[in-house]
C-alpha cells in the first residue's frame, strides 16, 4: 500500500511539498503538472518547477518526486520526458485529469480522455523515450462527461505502458463537486493488470477506509485533504502500520504555518507570498476551527511584514527568524 501526495498546478509547489512531506507518511509526491506544446523545454522550465532535481529528485525530508508532464503530441511530449530523465527524473507521470478550462482549450489534461487511442500513443511514446529503468505513470478522471468510458481509457495507458493508473473518481464535468464515485475506481481495477491508485473525497482517516472498502484498491493519491489536514497521510500510515495514530494540534499546524510563509517569503517575494499564504491557510479552516480567527485577520492584508507580526507572532522579519522556524518544525518528529 502506498500514499501519494497529488499534483495540484497553482497549489503544491516546492514550498508545500516541502513542508507537508516533512510531516510523514507520504511515500512519494509529484511535481505540479509541466506544459509541453510544440517544443523541447528548456532546464530552467524544470529546475523552476521542481527544483528538487538538484537534490536527487527527492524533498528535504528524502521523499521521492516524481515529474509530471502535460500535452497532446506524443513525439514532443517522448523528447521532454527523455530530457527530464536526463535532469534527474526518476518517474515520468502523465496527466489526463487537469479539468481547467484553459488546459482542456490547448488539447491538454481530461480532454484527451475524449480520444483513448491517443493516450495509448503518448504513453506508448513516452514509454519508448525514456530509460528502461525509469517508470511511466499516468493520472486520470473517470470521463469527461460520463464515467462510460473510464475502462477503455484506462486500457488504453495501461497498454501503452503506464506502471500503475491513478484515477480521480470524478469526470471532468464533475470538476470537485461532491460526491467521489469510489465505485467506478473499483471497475476501473478490475479491467486493467496494473496497481491502480484511487484519488479524490479523502479527506480523513474514515474517509480512506470507506473509500478502501467500496473502491477495493488500497493505494491512494491525497490531495486537497491532505493539503487542508497536513497529517492526513501520517494517519492513513499509522493505521497501514498498526502504530497510534495521533492527531496533530493546531499549535504543531501553526508551525508548519509559519515556516511555510517564511520559505514563501523568501522565494515568492512581495508579490506572490501573502496570496500564497491566504491559500492554504484558507483551506486549513476545514479543518482547524482555529484557522479561522487567523484567517480573518490576514485575509485583507497585503503587506509583508504586518504579515510577519500576525503569522509569526512577534516582530522579527521571515529572513531573520528562519532558524527558529526550522528548529521547531524538527520537534514535530516529521
Amino acid at each position: 500500500m502506498q500514499i501519494a501526495l497529488a499534483p495540484m498546478e497553482g497549489l503544491v509547489d516546492e514550498i508545500l511539498r516541502d513542508v507537508l512531506t516533512r510531516v510523514g507518511g507520504i511515500d512519494w509526491c509529484v511535481t505540479e503538472f509541466i506544459r509541453v506544446t510544440d517544443r523541447l523545454l528548456p532546464a530552467a522550465t524544470y529546475e523552476k518547477l521542481a527544483p528538487e532535481l538538484s537534490q536527487g529528485s527527492r524533498t528535504r525530508a528524502g521523499t521521492p518526486m516524481r515529474v509530471q508532464l502535460l500535452g497532446s503530441d506524443p513525439q514532443c511530449l517522448a523528447e521532454n520526458a527523455a530530457f527530464a530523465c536526463e535532469l534527474g527524473a526518476p518517474v515520468i507521470d502523465l496527466n489526463f485529469g487537469c479539468p481547467a478550462k484553459t488546459v482542456n482549450r490547448s488539447r491538454g489534461g481530461a480532454v484527451l480522455l475524449k480520444e483513448p487511442e491517443l493516450m495509448f500513443a503518448i504513453v506508448d511514446a513516452v514509454r519508448r523515450a525514456v530509460p528502461s529503468g525509469i517508470p511511466v505513470t499516468a493520472k486520470m478522471r473517470l470521463g469527461y462527461e460520463a464515467p462510460d468510458g473510464a475502462m477503455d481509457c484506462a486500457r488504453a495507458l495501461a497498454d501503452g505502458g503506464s506502471a500503475h493508473v491513478v484515477v480521480h473518481a470524478r469526470t471532468k464535468v464533475d470538476g470537485y463537486k461532491p460526491p467521489a464515485h469510489w465505485e467506478w475506481v473499483a471497475r476501473v481495477a478490475e479491467a486493467v493488470s496494473v496497481p491502480v491508485f484511487a484519488n479524490g473525497e479523502v479527506w480523513t482517516l474514515d474517509d480512506y477506509l470507506r473509500c478502501r472498502e467500496i473502491s477495493g484498491v488500497a493505494d491512494i493519491m491525497l490531495g486537497r485533504g491532505l493539503v487542508s489536514r497536513p497529517d492526513l497521510a501520517r494517519q492513513i500510515a499509522a493505521w497501514r502500520d498498526g502504530a497510534e495514530i495521533r492527531e496533530m494540534p493546531w499549535q504543531d499546524v501553526r508551525v508548519l504555518l509559519e515556516d511555510f510563509w517564511r520559505q514563501a517569503r523568501r522565494k515568492l517575494g512581495p508579490r506572490y507570498a501573502p496570496g500564497r499564504l491566504k491559500q492554504w491557510l484558507g483551506m486549513l479552516t476545514r479543518s482547524y476551527p482555529e484557522a479561522l480567527v487567523l484567517f480573518a485577520e490576514v485575509r485583507r492584508e497585503s503587506d509583508c511584514e504586518l504579515l510577519d507580526r500576525l503569522v509569526l507572532g512577534h516582530g522579527l522579519p521571515a529572513c531573520v527568524a528562519g532558524s527558529v522556524g526550522e528548529e521547531a518544525l524538527c520537534d514535530l518528529g516529521a
